[in-house]
């Protein structure tokens, strides 16, 4: 959730001509992490859990690829974006551990 309140606030930094294409898919992708989880333990369901989990770390990857896109475009300075690369890969490790534990019991 701190993730998404990031992104939110990098995404104000953005041009505005960005509100439909970067600014949108950057939150959308953010939002989907913490609600695919959310929404995978709800389920009480292990194999949905898992599946809801993969989803959500295919957010991190694509929430990952637009932040570099941000960088290359110099939309936003490098020293912005490398604390939230940072916290994305330490989602992406948890991400892939609480799959592995699901799986392993």
């Amino acid at each position: 959730m701190t993730l998404v309140k990031e992104i939110y606030l990098i995404t104000e930094e953005l041009p505005s001509q960005e509100k439909f294409g970067l600014i949108s898919q950057l939150r959308r992708y953010a939002i989907s992490i913490p609600s695919n989880i959310a929404e995978g333990a709800g389920r009480n369901n292990p194999k949905e859990f898992y599946q809801f989990l993969g989803i959500a770390s295919g957010s991190t990857y694509e929430l990952e690829t637009q932040l570099i896109l941000l960088i290359e475009l110099q939309f936003i300075e490098e020293q912005k974006i490398t604390p939230l690369l940072n916290d994305l890969t330490e989602i992406q490790k948890m991400i892939y551990k609480f799959k592995t534990n699901l799986i392993n019991g």
